[in-house]
């Protein structure tokens, strides 16, 4: 710790009574969630010298961070911190500000010193070298447990005392109860409403919205948009992907991959356009997006492919010769154009460039990967703490901010938990 700081305050050890009805602990600092944002957040408090405590509600934490490893864990990206900070939208002049902070470099720097080597892809994506969440997971909750953090599990919160304590429901197995926790400091990272069965239900709402706070409704982002399909395209084309294409709306532009759903569309080429589709879901009641299946080619050169001889082939066979077309677009193009327009090579070549496909409507909030909304940023200081109760810090997805997939999401975790423990660790210093 920096010598030339004030010495922080050290309380003695909490006691830890038999929990039941009524019982009541202090700490230092109560950090409320167990996910990214709250054991960073214990982290760097507990690294000052601070008395930490995480109190979670499921059986175990870092739930929803092992669901977000699936497949491989996207800590954040490489790109240059400008890009980067513009991809969080209306939230992207505040996030840049905390970046500055704490950076994808940091993020790097940090799994590094847990031994986690991290490896940035093809598409600039950054990931553990080895792909999995449980590798990092494991070795941050070791190096918690010896800076002397304790994590409390099935510990709901249920908000305030009268007096302004914590109150939690106790479900272990034992008497269970109530729980009540005084701290001079309180950290809450309880996340947004995406994957409620990883703990981030936004049952806290009512809590906040008690208090005065502004809170902006919670809805879908990083979802899945819905359209019906007709039984015969689906047959085939169901969990087929649509790779390389680049998607519009408006001003709105993603390129990437979408794969075909029973209900619609999803992917992040369709992410991208998160809060755009939202938008004009909310004017129109629908949305049409404009697919570019081939954007690394002009409508001219489309047609002048398209204009050759098709001979005995199929249409199929024509358009994966000529145009490089898989089967699953030569199946999208027979559902949404008319028989007619297979035709004529320019208006082909012109459909492939510009397809029009209609979104009826998003995917439940349950299922998304995200979500938009929570506590207004207006509401918070440049330490994360809410103006309206002193010594309360948010972080995470808490906070009314979103981000496409591809790291994003991870790091603004990350880092707005980081910044929430310097609030903290200044706020005790006070």
């Amino acid at each position: 710790m920096d010598r030339c700081r004030p010495a922080l305050p050290r309380s003695p050890a909490p006691q830890r009574p038999r929990v039941g009805y009524g019982v009541a602990m202090a700490v230092q600092v109560a950090i409320v969630g167990g996910g990214p944002a709250g054991l960073m957040a214990a982290q760097v408090c507990a690294e000052s010298g601070l008395r930490v405590e995480v109190f979670e509600a499921m059986p175990a934490p870092g739930r929803k961070f092992l669901v977000a490893g699936h497949g491989g864990l996207n800590l954040t990206h490489s790109e240059a911190l400008p890009r980067f900070a513009a991809r969080y939208g209306d939230a992207a002049a505040w996030m840049g500000g905390l970046l500055a902070r704490w950076s994808p470099d940091d993020l790097r720097a940090w799994a590094h010193g847990l031994g986690v080597e991290t490896v940035v892809g093809s598409s600039g994506r950054v990931f553990p070298r080895d792909f999995k969440a449980a590798t990092l997971l494991r070795a941050w909750l070791d190096h918690l447990r010896s800076l002397g953090v304790v994590i409390h599990v099935r510990r709901r919160w249920l908000g305030w005392t009268s007096t302004g304590g914590l109150r939690f429901a106790v479900s272990d197995g034992g008497d269970g109860g109530e729980l009540g926790v005084d701290a001079p400091a309180t950290i809450l990272a309880l996340g947004g409403a995406s994957w409620p069965q990883t703990g981030s239900d936004a049952g806290w709402t009512g809590q906040v919205v008690g208090r005065g706070i502004a809170l902006s409704q919670f809805t879908p982002a990083n979802c899945g948009g819905e359209r019906p399909w007709s039984a015969v395209f689906l047959e085939k084309a169901e969990g087929q992907p649509l790779k390389n294409i680049a998607v519009a709306l408006g001003a709105a532009r993603g390129r990437g991959e979408l794969v075909v759903t029973r209900t619609g569309l999803e992917g992040g080429a369709l992410y991208a356009l998160g809060p755009a589709l939202r938008a004009e879901l909310r004017r129109h009641g629908h949305a049409e997006l404009r697919l570019d299946l081939k954007p690394d080619l002009t409508a001219t050169q489309l047609a002048q492919r398209l204009a050759r001889p098709r001979g005995g082939a199929s249409w199929s066979t024509h358009l994966r010769k000529q145009a490089g077309l898989t089967p699953v677009m030569t199946l999208l193009l027979r559902e949404v154009l008319p028989a007619e327009a297979f035709a004529d090579p320019v208006a082909l070549a012109t459909a492939i460039k510009d397809l029009a496909v209609a979104i009826t409507g998003l995917r439940p909030l349950g299922e998304a990967i995200s979500s938009a909304g929570g506590i207004a940023l207006s509401e918070v200081d440049d330490q994360l703490m809410l103006r309206r109760l002193p010594g309360t810090f948010v972080a995470g997805e808490m906070l009314d901010w979103e981000a496409p997939t591809g790291g994003y999401l991870l790091q603004g975790c990350f880092t707005t938990g980081h910044v929430a423990g310097e609030g903290a660790i200044a706020w005790m210093r006070r």
